[in-house]
């Protein structure tokens, strides 16, 4: 956290105002509340973001934000005013993560001076947890989410040829070697990095600027594919060659957000062998749908 110097100079001062009668007396005001606040709906989590505006005003006071979420009543369309503490962090972005697919949740953030006082809150935000093949959240590999830190755009139990419920989009362990990809995290910087993992998966960057939605991948290269490692960069697309004993896939991924933990993404994949056309998979859409319509 922040250096325990500050806090000891911050006593310093408060006693030294305390104890003398002839000393103009200061008054100290908490920092300013953060101004915005937006999140990404994920599956059973939402990753918060807000402006960084508190520390900025006084970074020598600024300790830390805190974070907070409350239920909410969707027949009243009202946060329910029973607020919980989701946890604190130096940083403006959070992981509010084990919720309910589905319910939606209300979140504001505040922040903490080194003096102990606490700014106003932020806007109250409200999102709603949701699997959908938008904004997929995968752990880096080598930490506590190894079981987490895989990703498999297609597992066709069946062997039917169709990418049905429970197929696709999978986040598994990243040792398990039928695993497409899993997520690398650099030790030196906290980089992240896409690391190819069955025999004959292969990626490579789409393009070399970076793509305004998952839909602009719209068709894979043919050829330039490799089994290097390609770091994850917010905003760019990344496109995957499959073969397997059912033929060759293609998919595609664009990146939403880095953190030093994790990467959230967006993915598609073409089920039909050899076709390098990509869409997002129907099963994924209507999930969508399903989950628009329990909010």
């Amino acid at each position: 956290m922040r250096s325990t110097l500050r806090y000891a100079l911050a006593a310093a001062v408060l006693l030294s105002v305390g104890c003398n009668d002839n000393t103009t007396s200061i008054t100290i005001t908490p920092l300013p509340a953060p101004s915005s606040i937006s999140s990404i709906s994920l599956d059973s989590a939402i990753f918060l973001d807000w402006t960084d505006n508190a520390h900025d005003a006084d970074p020598q006071r600024f300790v830390w934000y805190r974070v907070y979420s409350d239920s909410f009543d969707v027949v009243d369309s009202v946060c329910t005013n029973q607020w919980v503490l989701e946890g604190t962090t130096v940083s403006h972005e959070f992981l509010a993560a084990q919720l309910r697919n589905g319910v939606s949740r209300c979140f504001a953030t505040s922040a903490i001076s080194i003096e102990g006082l606490e700014s106003a809150w932020s806007p109250v935000w409200l999102d709603t947890p949701r699997p959908d093949a938008r904004n997929v959240l995968v752990w880096g590999f080598g930490g506590t989410h190894d079981a987490q830190s895989g990703f498999r755009f297609w597992d066709d139990v069946n062997g039917n040829g169709y990418g049905d419920p429970g197929e696709l989009g999978l986040v598994q362990d990243g040792t398990d070697p039928t695993i497409d990809f899993r997520m690398y995290v650099d030790p030196g910087d906290s980089t992240l990095w896409f690391v190819p993992e069955f025999t004959d998966d292969s990626l490579q960057l789409y393009q070399n600027t970076p793509v305004a939605d998952l839909t602009s991948i719209d068709y894979a290269p043919a050829t330039g594919y490799t089994r290097d490692t390609i770091q994850a960069v917010p905003g760019y697309g990344y496109v995957f060659k499959m073969v397997d004993a059912s033929g060759t896939h293609y998919g595609g991924v664009r990146v939403t957000a880095v953190s030093r933990q994790y990467v959230i993404f967006d993915w598609s994949v073409q089920t039909d062998p050899g076709n390098r056309e990509l869409a997002p998979p129907r099963a994924a859409v209507l999930t969508g749908k399903l989950a628009a319509a329990a909010r």
